[in-house]
């Protein structure tokens, strides 16, 4: 395999769509919506990223990124769109 093939590496998305490193969320990004939680979860699952790639780009803690995990597995997408505020309480 040459270099090309590992750039053009793919998971399926939350949404059943190809998902490449190119489409996730910028390294800078302090929003995060349901979407690009979902995104990035299913590309550390999907092993496009590495779980210690994906907090590092980010600057995610560990727990917040398997708390995403966690809540996708249980009750999908929607399960992201509580609020930081919503779950501590």
């Amino acid at each position: 395999m040459g270099h090309a093939a590992l750039n053009e590496a793919a998971v399926t998305g939350p949404d059943g769509l190809k998902l490449t490193m190119a489409m996730l969320p910028p390294a800078d990004t302090v929003r995060w919506v349901a979407r690009r939680k979902a995104q990035l979860v299913s590309a550390v699952k999907g092993g496009l990223l590495s779980l210690e790639d994906a907090c590092e780009r980010y600057n995610l803690t560990v727990e917040e990124f398997l708390a995403w995990q966690r809540q996708i597995d249980r009750f999908g997408m929607q399960g992201l769109r509580v609020t930081r505020l919503q779950s501590y309480r």
